[in-house]
């Protein structure tokens, strides 16, 4: 008989509407770890069964090779949830790290079982875990940076560093995890005996991109520890100078949190100051973009009078023409101009 497997019931308004509604504070955090998984459905099942109970919401992804979560808690669950962690062989002393700034991050649970936490798509052969870069603390982040035999490298796609970087950091034109290390690979060939600095959200993806170029001969490898997220609660409790500037995006319903007062991003429609991202209002495009308050008010919240054209027709022909290619105003046929590539 096959196991049924658990999952979230309950449609999108409905579970926004109980977020609102709630009465206490929630905490959003995340953690990761890459560690040997016989089983990933059973963990999945198990971690949501338990997390259910406590109204854990969040995005959790599960493989063979780890664990990769993030989730927003209920204050008064706090304890019993870092209680069941600690007392699970997988996950015991495991670095959880909390938000910088809270908000309505997440509104269910979802856990995916994957085959890769991080979706850079290489084969087993090219990276090995028990071989990563070296683990640097905001200070001696700081400290490293300065070195002029130093390379910095935003393992981020570009869209995320478009509104936050650390100073001098190179930002790979990626929009996908998988386009991330062949375009690092071709910016730092010939630059095998330099100090390279990675840096990312939280850590994962630096875990195995510093494994990664290990393996390809690189001899000085380095990474920021628990990411631009514990680099920002460093520098805040330390009273050490940011040398990150602007936001950190986020993947959750806040889609970032500031870490400096600097805005480096512009507008997507008219090009003035803003590093807001916010997702396009016409549902069949839905397009991540930056989008200034006056353009926001004048579009209503889409990227383009197209989109807005197309997004107050009636429902039910909206619903026709999303069946036909050629009629659909969507993010296909918008992408290259709404969100444009570092190099166009």
């Amino acid at each position: 008989m096959k196991k049924n497997r658990l999952f979230n019931k309950v449609n999108k308004k409905e579970l926004k509407v109980a977020l609102s509604n709630e009465s206490y504070k929630r905490i959003t955090a995340s953690f990761y770890r890459y560690i040997n998984i016989p089983n990933p459905n059973d963990l999945r099942d198990e971690l949501y069964l338990q997390w259910e109970q406590m109204k854990i919401f969040g995005r959790v992804y599960i493989a063979y090779e780890g664990i990769n979560a993030q989730i927003s808690i209920p204050e008064h669950h706090w304890k019993n949830f870092n209680d069941e962690i600690s007392e699970m062989e997988l996950l015991k002393k495991i670095s959880i790290k909390t938000a910088l700034q809270e908000g309505p991050s997440f509104y269910k649970l979802t856990i995916k079982v994957r085959d890769e936490l991080v979706a850079f798509g290489l084969s087993k052969e090219s990276y090995n875990m028990e071989k990563v870069g070296n683990h640097l603390n905001a200070e001696d982040y700081n400290y490293a940076i300065d070195d002029p035999n130093s390379i910095i490298v935003d393992m981020r796609n570009f869209y995320e560093s478009e509104v936050g970087q650390f100073e001098n950091a190179i930002i790979p034109d990626a929009e996908k995890s998988k386009e991330l290390l062949p375009e690092v690979s071709r910016i730092l060939k010939g630059k095998e005996s330099k100090k390279i600095l990675l840096y990312c959200t939280g850590g994962i993806r630096c875990e195995k991109a510093s494994s990664f170029l290990i393996k390809n001969g690189f001899k000085d490898v380095n990474q920021l520890q628990g990411g631009i997220i514990q680099y920002a609660h460093e520098i805040n409790k330390k009273g050490l100078k940011s040398k990150f500037k602007g936001k950190n995006f986020v993947f959750d319903n806040r889609l970032g949190e500031r870490i400096t007062d600097d805005v480096i991003a512009s507008c997507h429609v008219c090009g003035a100051t803003c590093d807001e991202h916010t997702d396009c209002k016409n549902e069949a495009c839905h397009i991540l973009f930056i989008q200034c308050k006056e353009c926001s008010a004048r579009l209503k919240g889409c990227c383009s009078k197209a989109c807005l054209d197309f997004a107050s027709l009636p429902i039910e022909k909206q619903k026709v023409l999303r069946k036909d290619s050629n009629k659909v105003v969507s993010k296909t046929f918008f992408n290259s101009r709404v969100k444009p590539r570092l190099n166009q």
